[in-house]
């Protein structure tokens, strides 16, 4: 996976027009419950975002599990946060049954603190400075111990700051006194820990003005570092039964893990065992992805982008071609279905990556002239708020 259209963050600036860059297009993606997520493994993970702190480009970090997942089924702004985020990790074994089960290539949990700990443990090259990490939010007193622990252990890591804003609305723990003590730490990884939705907001409402490269909300991962939490054993990671020990160390959360579990019963029933017998049973052949006809054109004030035949992993390449040129265009994004008859999971989760951007630019975005049978591909994929117009 590339990172190459990720914007840089200049040393003393930061504009509006940083939070609307455009997303990297080549980033091999696939639908999972409405949401994209890369094809990355642990190592990958931990290259890209290095990478991006080397290079002090931007690299918003989300880690969508199960709970992420269900909840941006019916809030969407918090999924709006996923889709424009600049690497979206599989943190969810459930999520990894549900791609096996449908056919998708991603295989591999890739956990938002084992990416941390990863991070951590790395050797250092030679010359190399430790990651420099800036903790944000969680219970008090919690980030400070993460910070005093971090520093007191011997890794490639070194805390630089911590903040307990406490529990105010978004505005209030933006204040620039805040994001200024932040920027000023010269941090290369800001961990946030506000809960989910909140943490995801919060980082969206500042981007614009943090230069931190890499930023993430991994809640769980403060307590981690300060001990408050012990993780679960590897093999309650790899089998799914983490909840299990997430609720022996947190009681509280019983009901959170419920309610997925009541989730995931009917997401399994209404959407993916329909959508894993619709891929076994409709798959189109190599012709009619070949024959495929794709296109953008600027038409009678409209930026259009027309897909007929079908379009999915084996023509990806020619659907991610046109989208840089889809994203840079001012006009009204109108996506024209007319001919089309199949779109599978990789080109739905491309189309989110062009749905992203055109809402972080304003752009008003259309869906036109979709079948019933299309309509029908949408839905087993979590993704009709697709078709909904936006001005």
């Amino acid at each position: 996976m590339t990172q190459n259209n990720v914007y840089q963050i200049a040393p003393d600036t930061v504009s509006h027009a940083a939070i609307a860059h455009l997303p990297d297009f080549n980033r091999d993606v696939f639908c999972i419950l409405g949401l994209p997520f890369d094809r990355v493994s642990l190592a990958d993970a931990e290259r890209i975002t290095r990478t991006a702190v080397l290079q002090r480009q931007r690299c918003f970090l989300s880690t969508p599990n199960l709970n992420f997942a269900i909840a941006c089924l019916e809030d969407p702004q918090f999924r709006l946060s996923v889709i424009q985020s600049d690497l979206s990790i599989a943190d969810g074994m459930p999520l990894i049954w549900i791609a096996r089960a449908t056919g998708l290539p991603i295989n591999e949990r890739v956990a938002g603190s084992s990416l941390f700990q990863s991070l951590r443990q790395a050797a250092l090259p030679a010359g190399g400075e430790a990651l420099r990490v800036y903790f944000f939010g969680g219970p008090p007193g919690v980030a400070q111990a993460a910070s005093e622990k971090l520093n007191a252990s011997a890794s490639s890591m070194t805390a630089v700051g911590f903040d307990s804003p406490g529990f105010g609305s978004i505005e209030e723990m933006s204040d620039p006194v805040s994001i200024e003590r932040i920027n000023a730490s010269g941090a290369d990884f800001l961990v946030v820990a506000l809960g989910a939705k909140k943490g995801q907001a919060w980082i969206q409402y500042n981007l614009p003005r943090l230069r931190v490269p890499l930023v993430s909300h991994l809640g769980a991962v403060v307590n981690f570092v300060a001990g408050t939490v012990s993780r679960a054993p590897v093999w309650a990671q790899k089998t799914g039964l983490e909840w299990l020990w997430r609720i022996k160390e947190e009681p509280k959360l019983w009901r959170r893990y419920w309610d997925d579990g009541v989730g995931l019963l009917t997401l399994l029933v209404d959407r993916v065992i329909p959508l894993a017998m619709a891929a076994r049973r409709q798959t189109p052949v190599a012709t009619q992805f070949e024959a495929a006809h794709m296109a953008v054109e600027e038409r009678e004030g409209d930026c259009i982008l027309r897909l007929s035949g079908a379009v999915g992993q084996a023509n990806i390449g020619r659907l991610r071609a046109l989208l840089p040129e889809a994203a840079r265009s001012s006009s009204p994004l109108v996506v024209d279905c007319t001919g089309l008859g199949h779109l599978d999971s990789a080109a739905l989760a491309s189309l989110m990556l062009l749905y992203g951007a055109c809402h972080a630019a304003k752009r008003p975005w259309a869906v036109l002239g979709v079948s019933p049978e299309l309509r029908k591909q949408f839905g087993l994929h979590c993704a009709e708020y697709l078709l909904q117009p936006s001005a």
